[in-house]
């Protein structure tokens, strides 16, 4: 059974005021690089928009209970208590962001079961890796919209697939849209925080995503210092490009800790770059990224990792080495399932049972962070509560 938000949390949300941006040391200094992009003076920075601290930020919507990416996720979301909502943004042919994990589309959608787009599975490199699929950049939007989403892991999280075919993939129009009616339903400011997923890869296909996006967002009145916006990637070029169209708003540099050759930005890995995220994390990496973000998110274990032997090892030095930068720390991904976790936290030996998340949120909290994200926001609200409480 889903635990929610209890009364008191519902109440501290709404009593809790804590601006989510904060100031640069004075002593902090920036990496070299002449085609860095130096982000907006975080001291003049607005503070009017206040949120709880730490963040919940919902991944993908409420995506541990309904199919991730749709209007279904977000809504339950922030009933949920969640006070950031996230899409991933890939674009079509036509040029329209819209919300998928993935500009390869055939496990979030039903594309596989429409025989009138069978010829366009192809395969196609994303990244580097040669990947076989239906690609939204292969689709107009109104093809696209033809299609009805998915649960991305029926074999984890059966119960969601009861809702497949509920929702239409969204447009990012949309989510904005989305957001503000949401935060009016609530009486509380909803953030978002997209990512921009792949945009060498799109690039590469003539599309420009970046400029959609500020498009976007100015359009939407979110395009400023103090908006409850954050844009994030897995890649540096774009973020400084969108501060060259204007952008104002926050920005967040996410990082995981894969292994391979690909384990890294891939725009600067296309040019012979070979470091990996590892390196973005020391505090020689986050010394350029606070050149040109707010934030970093990286892979949760960057900030207690795991022993080999599987179980939880000792908190990093990462939350500390970041905040002395002035960069906010978010981590993902936070979920309900055991296989998810580090085995301290495991109840029984199902992989797709419930672990001890609440402890694991708590436990990670603790180190300092400023959010999380997760898949189930009702967990990170209870586990926040129980961080205020000192439980």
């Amino acid at each position: 059974m889903k635990r929610l938000p209890t009364a008191t949390a519902v109440a501290t949300l709404a009593a809790v005021a804590v601006s989510l941006t904060s100031a640069v040391p004075a002593g902090a200094s920036a990496g070299p690089g002449s085609d860095d992009v130096k982000r907006p003076d975080p001291h003049s920075r607005a503070k009017a928009t206040k949120m709880p601290n730490p963040l919940v930020v919902a991944h993908r919507g409420a995506s541990g209970y309904r199919p991730e990416h749709t209007v279904g996720a977000y809504e339950l979301a922030v009933q949920m208590g969640a006070d950031y909502i996230e899409p991933d943004l890939v674009m079509t042919k036509d040029g329209v962001l819209v919300d998928r994990h993935e500009p390869e589309i055939s496990g979030t959608t039903d594309v596989a079961a429409h025989p009138e787009f069978a010829a366009r599975k192809t395969t196609k490199v994303l990244d580097g890796t040669p990947t076989t699929g239906w690609f939204t950049e292969d689709f107009t939007l109104a093809e696209l919209r033809t299609l009805r989403a998915k649960e991305r892991l029926p074999q984890v999280r059966q119960r969601n697939t009861i809702y497949d075919g509920r929702w239409q993939v969204p447009t990012f129009e949309e989510v904005l849209q989305l957001r503000e009616k949401l935060s009016k339903q609530t009486g509380r400011t909803i953030g978002i925080i997209p990512e921009i997923k792949h945009s060498t890869y799109f690039h590469a296909a003539g599309l420009d995503p970046e400029k959609a996006f500020v498009q976007q967002v100015t359009a939407h009145g979110l395009n400023k210092r103090n908006a409850p916006l954050w844009l994030q990637s897995f890649e540096i070029t774009n973020l400084k490009t969108v501060r060259k169209l204007g952008y104002k708003a926050s920005s967040t540099f996410l990082s995981w800790t894969g292994n391979g050759p690909l384990d890294g930005p891939y725009d600067l890995i296309s040019r012979g770059d070979t470091r990996k995220y590892s390196y973005w994390n020391t505090p020689e990496g986050l010394r350029q990224i606070a050149r040109f973000a707010d934030g970093i998110g990286p892979e949760k274990f960057f900030v207690i990792p795991k022993n080999a032997d599987g179980t939880l090892g000792k908190p990093t030095s990462l939350v500390g080495d970041a905040h002395r930068l002035g960069l906010k720390v978010i981590p993902w991904t936070f979920r309900n399932e055991n296989q998810f976790m580090a085995k301290d936290f495991w109840n029984g030996t199902n992989p797709s049972d419930y672990g001890k998340a609440v402890e694991e949120q708590v436990t990670y909290l603790k180190t300092g962070l400023d959010g999380l994200f997760t898949d189930n926001p009702d967990t990170g609200v209870i586990a926040r509560e129980d961080l205020w409480a000192g439980r």
